[in-house]
């Protein structure tokens, strides 16, 4: 999965074109993260992510059918452009979602509807000069960048499954536009939107069938993940109050 927002370069990785590149490990990846606000999350990772950030859902246009997608996202900032999870150089959060964790490599469709490892050649991690090759003498493959291939392919199955429970809470209508309103220690005013979550009301009055679908196919356990992680948001406005107060020192 490519994102347009991490991935300024991406390319297929050739074994041949790219037999000499090499990664960086003294640099942290991650750092080209600091400029995002939220980032994709999978089903999956609701259950670790929930403990360090606010989950949320965007829309995320139409699929093949027409019909109504939206994406989960990990929160990282309150505006655009602000990530207060990347402090002091390194990122502070027990859990990074799996496919930041991969970058600078992806996993993207080609015409044939074959999937292919990419790698953003616009990254400063990566390197034709110094450090470690993902690419033997033979042409193949470093343990490196096997274990990042495991890493992408991994999710991208996830990311298909969770395609379609995003599909399916739009289905039942258990999405609404969610805002959030906050007083900053300053007595400056904050406001939070552009975000979807759980319509809690709409929940309550589902039919006990689709109730015990939910619970039986495991969505309704990661709605109540989606809704436990929700009280992350207070760690934010304290870091983003934070933030503010020492710019303004």
């Amino acid at each position: 999965m490519i994102n347009p927002e991490l991935h300024k370069k991406p390319v297929a990785l050739d074994r041949v074109g790219h037999r000499d590149l090499k990664v960086r490990r003294d640099r942290n990846p991650l750092a080209a993260a600091a400029g995002l606000n939220a980032f994709f999350l999978t089903a999956a990772e609701f259950v670790e992510a929930c403990k360090d950030y606010p989950i949320l859902f965007l829309h995320a246009g139409k699929d093949d059918a027409g019909k109504e997608l939206c994406a989960p996202v990990a929160v990282f900032g309150l505006k655009r452009g602000e990530n207060l999870f990347w402090r002091h150089g390194r990122w502070d959060a027990r859990y990074v979602p799996a496919l930041l964790r991969a970058y600078p490599f992806a996993i993207a469709p080609t015409p044939e509807r074959q999937y292919v490892v990419c790698v953003d050649e616009d990254s400063d991690v990566i390197s034709r000069e110094e450090g470690e090759p993902l690419f033997d003498a033979e042409g193949k493959a470093s343990s490196y960048l096997e274990a990042m291939r495991q890493l992408v392919e991994k999710a991208e199955v996830e990311v298909e499954r969770t395609k379609a429970i995003g599909r399916r809470l739009l289905e039942l209508g258990l999405l609404q536009p969610r805002r959030f309103d906050a007083t900053l220690p300053d007595g400056s005013p904050l406001t939070i939107d552009g975000f979807l979550g759980l319509n809690e009301e709409k929940l309550a009055q589902l039919p006990d069938a689709v109730t015990l679908e939910l619970a039986r196919n495991g969505l309704l356990a990661l709605i109540h993940f989606h809704l436990a992680s929700l009280g992350n948001m207070g760690r934010l406005l304290e870091v983003h109050a934070e933030k503010r107060a020492a710019e303004a020192a």
